[in-house]
C-alpha cells in the first residue's frame, strides 16, 4: 500500500455540476417540506376554533365531545358546499 495518497482535483465542471444538483435537491425538499406543512394547517386552525367554541366546558371529555362534534358540523357543511 501507498501510503502518500495524492489529491486529484476536479474539474471545475463537476464541481459547478454537483452544486447544481445539490441546489435543486435542496429546493425540492424545501418546497417539499413548506407544502407538507401548508397542506396539514388547516386542521389545526379547525381545531383550534374548535377549542375556543367549547371553552365553556369545565371537563376534559365534555369539552372533547363538543369539540368532535363541532368539527363534524363543520366538515359536514364544508361537505354540503361542494
Amino acid at each position: 500500500m501507498n501510503p502518500h495518497f495524492e489529491h486529484i482535483p476536479l474539474p471545475p465542471a463537476h464541481t459547478i455540476a454537483a452544486a447544481a444538483v445539490a441546489t435543486v435537491v435542496a429546493i425540492g425538499v424545501a418546497g417539499g417540506v413548506t407544502i407538507l406543512f401548508q397542506s396539514r394547517g388547516e386542521p389545526f386552525a379547525e381545531l383550534a376554533a374548535a377549542e375556543r367554541a367549547c371553552a365553556q366546558h369545565t371537563s376534559a371529555s365534555a369539552q372533547r365531545d363538543c369539540m368532535q362534534r363541532w368539527v363534524a358540523a363543520r366538515a359536514a357543511s364544508h361537505v354540503a358546499k361542494r
